[in-house]
């Protein structure tokens, strides 16, 4: 286990701990007085069956695995990546969560990779989008999200020491227009391409931060935030992971017990209507740090893993 992953817990523990003593404590910067805020609710979703555990992410290359999505070029294939202290790889993984590939993603630096996300353009290319932007410290205060054409050739002979290469990685570099934030979660919109990092918070709700698709590919962009976000748990904004599901309509986040989906109203003309909803909880089974979670392609199934090692690969059923 990695001394980024200790400290995690041991924080994760002493903010519950505090979290429980002062509630609402007033150190929290959250406003909870946003219009767009949802409102939380305990309701456990009825539209899903029980988690299954359908394989074992076996690999000894994918220690910290920190994000998941279902490739959309390639049937049967999830893509994740290792947590810091990893250099810049992307694994291919089968539906059973045996390794199919090693790639090295070209032009791209780990600092601290926390989820990835991926579209399917009107081409029928998909591109990877890996989110470097981790900051448990809060130092920094640039982060940069990787954009890179989604391999389709797998070497199960690819490794770390001898991987496969990817297209060049472009780097959409962004920062956040209020104060320094941490985030693990990563969500592209499939129609619109719209980019949004939800962040990380030990009290109060986390932030919902958007990037229009037309970014500018030569500059720092500025985040705009969209409202703040609460989930029925306690921390209530410790979000870990996310994805938005194949036709637009709905989201799901995890932290590291549960996950949380949100419905988008059939007469809403917006998708950040989205975010106004209550959302609904979903049991994931028994995961020892959980950091990811996806659909799959069709939107019909959750997936969902740990960060930890040999990590049980977890599938939830729409029923």
């Amino acid at each position: 286990m990695s001394k980024k992953t200790i400290a995690k817990k041991i924080a994760f523990v002493i903010s519950f701990l505090i979290f429980s003593l002062l509630a609402n404590a007033c150190f929290s910067v959250s406003s909870q007085d946003d219009k767009n805020s949802n409102k939380t609710s305990n309701q456990t979703s009825k539209n899903y069956g029980e988690p299954k555990v359908i394989g074992k992410i076996s690999t000894d290359e994918i220690k910290e695995g920190s994000g998941l999505v279902a490739s959309k070029c390639s049937e049967n294939v999830f893509w994740t990546h290792n947590d810091s202290g990893d250099d810049a790889y992307v694994f291919a993984l089968d539906d059973k969560g045996e390794k199919r590939a090693t790639y090295k993603v070209k032009g791209a630096k780990n600092i601290d990779w926390e989820d990835i996300a991926e579209t399917k353009g009107e081409s029928g290319e998909c591109f990877l989008y890996i989110g470097d932007f981790g900051n448990n410290a809060r130092v920094r205060t640039e982060h940069t999200i990787y954009k890179v054409k989604e391999p389709t050739e797998f070497s199960k002979d690819s490794s770390r020491k001898n991987p496969q290469t990817t297209e060049d990685a472009e780097a959409i570099k962004f920062s956040y227009p209020d104060i320094r934030h941490d985030a693990e979660t990563l969500l592209v919109h499939p129609q619109t391409k719209d980019i949004y990092v939800i962040t990380k918070r030990l009290t109060g709700a986390a932030g919902v931060y958007k990037l229009k698709a037309n970014y500018d590919k030569s500059a720092v962009n500025k985040l705009e935030k969209i409202t703040d976000l609460s989930v029925p748990a306690v921390p209530e904004g410790f979000l870990t992971g996310g994805d938005i599901s194949p036709d637009g309509k709905r989201v799901v986040i995890c932290d590291y017990f549960f996950a949380y989906e949100f419905s988008l109203p059939d007469n809403a003309k917006n998708f950040d209507d989205i975010w106004k909803e209550k959302p609904v909880k979903i049991e994931l089974g028994t995961r020892e740090q959980g950091e990811a979670v996806a659909y799959s392609t069709n939107g019909n199934s959750i997936f969902a893993t740990s960060e930890n090692k040999n990590s049980p690969l977890i599938e939830v059923k729409r029923k």
